[in-house]
């Protein structure tokens, strides 16, 4: 699936959409998961809309089993050993942004 085609709606809507047939496959009913989650109906209804918070996403995927799914969402992203190297060892902790050339001259001061 082409996710860069699709507004944030709609890749909310079909992230909705494979909870719920995830649900489904594991025979839970709404309320059967809201109970054993302690959320409430209404937010497992709207889960299933697209509309959740990240801390019900995982509250769901734990109680369906599915929680090593979260490594697909946002896989662990390690640094290459040249990187390292550069870095002499350190851990990037910054990002510095894109660079602008400074199109003013100085020596007009």
């Amino acid at each position: 699936m082409d996710y860069y085609s699709l507004s944030d709606k709609a890749i909310e809507k079909q992230l909705g959409q494979r909870l719920r047939a995830l649900r489904l496959r594991n025979n839970i009913t709404q309320q059967e998961l809201a109970q054993s989650t302690n959320l409430s109906l209404n937010a497992i209804k709207a889960m299933e809309n697209g509309r959740f918070k990240a801390s019900t996403l995982i509250a769901v995927l734990r109680e369906l089993g599915a929680l090593e799914e979260l490594e697909h969402f946002v896989p662990d992203t390690p640094i290459s050993p040249l990187q390292l190297a550069k870095m002499q060892g350190r851990q990037r902790e910054r990002a510095s942004g894109k660079r602008q050339k400074n199109t003013r001259d100085e020596s007009q001061w």
